[in-house]
């Protein structure tokens, strides 16, 4: 399915590069890129514990990208909520927080596809014997973020491999956030969580012998920066200056610093999420 969202992807990707990138005037004449963002999803955006500068892998990306366009990135903190109204009423830019692509929010906002990510199911790895593949956790409690599309994929693969099987349902708890799955989870209050695969080496890092994944990843989708619709300036100089970080090596240099090199892509992508 991938390889197929990647073709299609790549058509409406052509256009863009055959421009050459110009910021819209208004974003020039402040110097300035206003991005969105919420800081609790590592290694993609967070505080460091020491210096409580925001840091990972998009805020190296950001910065990297706004320098290569001639401005500096504006961080905006904004609950997860706020985002895409806020990118829609102009009063951020873009986001760049690690925002799946879907055709949902694609009614909002344009995307500048960049990541991949896979909806991971993971347990305690005290318990990971007892959930041997994802099937196991049919009749077990797993929790993920409310906000984001993983309850979804969780009610989806319990329809496809529970329910339709005769077993009973995965029930779904709902979390504030992936950092809330994981307490929750260290807690016992549930059997397993979901969130994004591309997190999980570098939460495993830093928790070690902590948690375990089950199974492989249940739906693979794209992350992207998200603009206003009708932002096409921006999107196309967006775009081109991803492309120059993807050339000159710096988009493998971070993702191989955060622990992300499984998740980069070959090349950029404008709505390309399904």
């Amino acid at each position: 399915m991938f390889k197929k969202l990647l073709l299609a992807a790549t058509v409406l990707a052509l256009p863009v590069a055959a421009q050459a990138a110009e910021l819209p005037a208004r974003i020039k004449s402040r110097g300035a890129i206003i991005a969105a963002i919420v800081p609790n999803y590592p290694p993609l955006e967070m505080r460091d514990p020491q210096t409580n500068q925001l840091t990972g892998f998009d805020v190296e990306l950001g910065n990297a990208l706004a320098e290569k366009l001639g401005v500096k990135m504006q961080w905006q903190e904004t609950s997860f909520d706020q985002m895409l109204a806020s990118v829609r009423t102009g009063r951020v830019d873009i986001i760049l927080s690690g925002m799946s692509d879907l055709k949902s929010r694609q009614e909002t906002a344009t995307f500048i596809d960049y990541l991949r990510s896979g909806s991971q199911f993971f347990t305690q790895a005290s318990r990971a014997a007892e959930f041997p593949n994802a099937e196991a956790l049919c009749g077990k409690r797993v929790g993920a973020s409310r906000r984001t599309a993983l309850p979804n994929d969780i009610k989806g693969f319990s329809d496809a491999n529970c329910v339709a099987k005769g077993k009973p349902a995965i029930e779904y708890v709902p979390t504030e956030g992936s950092a809330d799955a994981r307490t929750q989870l260290r807690q016992g209050r549930i059997d397993a969580a979901m969130q994004g695969g591309e997190t999980l080496p570098y939460i495993m890092g830093l928790e070690p012998n902590t948690y375990a994944p089950v199974g492989e990843p249940v739906r693979y989708t794209l992350m992207g920066i998200a603009t206003g619709k009708e932002e096409t300036q921006l999107q196309q100089a967006l775009a081109e200056g991803l492309r120059g970080l993807m050339a000159d090596g710096t988009y493998a240099k971070l993702a191989e610093k955060w622990q992300l090199s499984p998740s980069k892509i070959p090349e950029v992508q404008i709505n390309g999420g399904e």
